[in-house]
Order: structure tokens, then sequence, then C-alpha cells
């Protein structure tokens, strides 16, 4: 798979690398939907599909020892779940549930058939060796802008980790087990509540989940204009940025980081961002004090391909060394 061998960094984390063994899933059939398809060119599942995964424990996300990822969703015509995998040049999707068709009609956006990967030009040598490295990277469009949104508000100003631990607790608490066999459906997976449960979860259970009161108020009023916010989807990136961030509590860094799923735009960088200004600048220019101008700045020869870009650099994994202490980790469930 293309990127196996990169380091294990946490800016190739943030990349969207996700490990799929090599190998050809099995028919899962039991009921299940199917659809193949022939996309035109290479297509790493794990590249692709991977900023879709909220931390190695996410439970609306697995990779199996086939080669297989399994992706839980809520779609408009309710939950599905959604099985893919690599048979000769075509990839074969399976899909269990009442969204399932809805699922295997986006399956050509979802891998990546509107993105186009030809329009990157490389401009610096680090940039140009890690798309080298990496012929099958596309951007993914779900075209669901709450999935996204509501883990994105989940990780505002808190590290990884109490954000996933956060995502995992309330999707286990509050969602369903995806829809599908027993076997060879993998065990845990949950498809995430409905905006409906969203807005009922109590104050106690946020707390409990260690997500404070501004990030839970956030997610309550983006499900509470989630019709308006879902049109995002298929607005233009200025028009559906200023449509999110028309709700407090959501930034360009929130609009952006959920447009790059939701849009697949390949333009829209996330600024804001505590590390990425200075992982741009590192990589780029030897600049670990860049900020978001800077950043900017650096990635101008890339503009129109300017999220590809800052993933590229990202999946390098070459970062300024460490010269501060970690973040400190909390949890205020424990208070």
């Amino acid at each position: 798979m293309a990127g196996r061998f990169d380091p294990l960094t946490p800016a190739a984390a943030r990349g969207g690398r996700t490990h799929v063994p090599p190998g050809r899933g099995r028919t899962a059939g039991a009921g299940a939907k199917a659809r193949r398809w022939t996309p035109d060119g290479p297509v790493d599942l794990g590249l692709t599909l991977g900023p879709l995964r909220r931390g190695p424990s996410d439970p609306t996300f697995r990779t199996t020892p086939d080669g297989s990822v399994w992706k839980a969703t809520q779609t408009p015509q309710g939950p599905a779940t959604l099985r893919v995998s690599h048979s000769g040049s075509d990839i074969g999707a399976e899909a269990w549930g009442p969204g399932a068709d809805w699922i295997l009609d986006h399956l050509p956006a979802l891998l990546g058939a509107g993105d186009d990967p030809a329009a990157f030009v490389p401009r610096h040598r680090l940039v140009h060796a890690s798309h080298r490295r990496r012929p099958g990277l596309r951007l993914t469009r779900t075209g669901l802008v709450l999935e996204t949104l509501i883990p994105t508000v989940l990780e505002q100003k808190v590290t990884a980790d109490e954000a996933y631990r956060a995502w995992r607790r309330l999707v286990r608490q509050y969602g369903e087990p995806a829809p599908g066999p027993q076997h060879p459906h993998p065990q845990g997976l949950y498809v995430m509540p409905t905006i409906a449960t969203w807005a009922r979860i109590p104050s106690w259970d946020w707390h409990k989940a260690g997500v404070d009161t501004k990030r839970s108020d956030t997610i309550l009023r983006a499900v509470r204009v989630a019709n308006r916010l879902e049109e995002a989807a298929a607005m233009a990136p200025a028009q559906a940025a200023a449509r999110l961030e028309a709700v407090p509590g959501i930034g360009p860094w929130t609009s952006a980081e959920t447009l790059q799923r939701s849009n697949g735009d390949p333009d829209t960088v996330t600024t804001g961002d505590l590390h990425l200004p200075g992982i741009v600048g590192y990589a780029l220019a030897g600049d670990r004090d860049a900020d978001d101008a800077t950043m900017l700045e650096l990635l101008a020869p890339y503009a129109g391909q300017r999220h590809r870009a800052a993933r590229l650099i990202l999946l390098a994994g070459r970062v300024p060394p460490r010269r501060t202490p970690k973040m400190p980790r909390t949890d205020i469930g424990a208070f």
C-alpha cells in the first residue's frame, strides 16, 4: 500500500493515513446490496478514507485483516454499514441498512471520483517526494456535514486523545449497532446518534464524556439547524464556510476541517491550528515559528490545491523537534 513505510509520526496520522492490510476482501453476502466501481486511477483506501476515522478505536470505522474498510454512517435515508475493498482493478462495495442505496450511490464521490489529482503540481522537493510515493491519494467527499462537524467540534481546544475518548463514549452510549450480519461484520461497529438523539443528550452525560459546556452548546446549536447545515455539502467552499460559521462556536478551523471531508475541497486550508503552521513552515522553509499568514504564503504556489499540499506535508512526517511540554490531558468527567 502506498505510504505504508512512512514514519509513524503524529503529523502523518493527522494527514489521514490509515493502514489497510493487503488482501482481497471476501464477499459478505447475508442481505447486502452490492456495487463494483472502476476508478480512473489508483485509489489507496487507507489514505482516501483515513480522514474519516476519529482515532484508532473509532466505533464508526474499522479495517479488517482481509483488506476491507468498514464505515457505519447516518445517511439521509437512515443508518447504513458500508464495506469496501479492492477487487483487482475494481473496488467492490457492500452495504446494509435503510441507507444502503444512498451510500452505494455516493460510493464514487466517497472514494474521490470528483477529485482531480492531476491538477496538483509539486513545487517543493519534500512535497514532490511525498506526492510521488502516494499515487493513490484521493480526497474523499462524504456529502454529509453533521457527521464530520460533530466530532470536529469535539476536537476544539483539547488533545486528540480527549476528543477521541468523548466521541467513542457518546457514540457507543447514544448510537446504535451498525446494521449488517454478525459475521464478518466487525464487532463493536456503531452508527453515530441521530440528530434528534444528539439534541436529547443530558448535560451530565456530556460532562461524563469530558465535553465542556462550550463544545456541547455548539453541537446543540448545530443540530437545531442541521438541515440548513447539510445544504452546505452542495455549496461552493466560501458559501459553505459562511453557512457553517454562522453558528456561534463554529469558526474557520472547524469549518475547514469539516468541509475538507464533507465537500472534498482540495483548497480549504485549516487555519487557527496550534501545530499546522509550524509543521508547514518547518517542512517548506525551516521556520518552526510560522504563523497562519506565513503558512498561507508558503502554500500560495499550490492555490486551488492547498489542502492536498498540506496533507502531503503532514504525511511526509517532517516535524520540528519538540521544545515545550505536550498539552496537558484533562478529564472533566472525573470532576
